[in-house]
C-alpha cells in the first residue's frame, strides 16, 4: 500500500475516532487526516472539545475533520468538516464556506448522492461498505462494486469508502475505485491499535 499523500485530502487512510485521547495518539503516529465525531455533545461541549483536538494537531501534519459541528468548526478556527445527511439539512452552507472549511458529505443512495453534490462537497464519503456493528444502519451494505459506480458519478470529487473495512480489504477498495478509506473500528477496536495504524501508513510495525 503506497505511503499516504501529504499534499491530498482526505489522506488515503482516514481514522474515525471519538475522543481527544485518540486524536493524540494518531497525530503522535504521524497520520495526515483525523476526524473527531463525538456525539450528543451541547454547543458549549463541541467548542470544547473542537478547540482542544485543533490545539493537539497543531504544528503537525494531522488534518483535523469536525464531524457534524460546523458551528464549533467555525468559531474555532476548523479546516475541515464532515457532515452526515440530517447534519447537511440543518447547516448554514453559506457560513461555513464563507469560513474557508473544506466540506465532505456522507451519502447511502442516489437521493442523499444528488443532495451531497448539490453542496459542491470538497468530497464524497460511501458507506457503508460492508456489515458495521459500530452505529445503527438503516442502509444495506453497499459492496465494493458501488465504489466503482459511485466513483464513474462524481468524477473528480474524492470519494471516500467507509464502514466495516479492515487493512486487508484496502487493495480491492482502493482498485475499485476509492481514493481514501475511513476506518473506525480497524483501529479503535484493534489488540494493537499503533502497530495497526503503521500498517495502513505503510509503515514498519515497530517503527518510531
Amino acid at each position: 500500500m503506497p505511503y499516504p499523500d501529504r499534499n491530498a485530502y482526505p489522506d488515503r487512510f482516514y481514522p474515525v475516532v471519538d475522543s481527544l485521547a485518540w486524536v493524540e495518539r494518531l497525530t503522535k503516529l504521524g497520520v495526515g487526516t483525523i476526524q473527531l465525531r463525538a456525539k450528543d455533545l451541547n454547543d458549549a461541549e463541541a467548542l470544547q472539545i473542537v478547540t482542544d483536538a485543533l490545539a493537539i494537531t497543531e504544528g503537525t501534519q494531522a488534518k483535523l475533520v469536525v464531524n457534524d459541528y460546523w458551528r464549533a468548526a467555525i468559531v474555532a478556527g476548523a479546516k475541515y468538516l464532515h457532515l452526515g445527511q440530517e447534519d447537511l439539512a440543518d447547516a448554514d452552507l453559506k457560513a461555513i464556506r464563507e469560513a474557508g472549511l473544506l466540506l465532505g458529505v456522507s451519502t447511502h443512495d442516489d437521493a442523499e448522492l444528488a443532495t451531497a453534490l448539490a453542496a459542491k462537497p470538497d468530497y464524497v464519503a460511501l458507506g457503508p461498505i460492508f456489515f458495521t456493528t459500530l452505529k445503527s444502519m438503516r442502509f444495506e451494505p453497499q459492496g465494493i462494486p458501488k465504489i466503482t459506480e459511485w466513483k464513474k458519478r462524481i468524477g473528480t470529487i474524492p470519494l471516500v469508502a467507509i464502514g466495516g473495512i479492515k487493512f486487508e480489504h484496502a487493495a480491492e477498495i482502493f482498485a475499485a475505485g476509492a481514493d481514501s478509506i475511513a476506518v473506525v473500528s480497524d483501529v479503535t477496536q484493534n489488540t494493537d491499535p499503533d502497530a495497526r495504524v503503521r500498517q495502513w501508513l505503510g509503515l514498519p510495525a515497530e517503527a518510531a
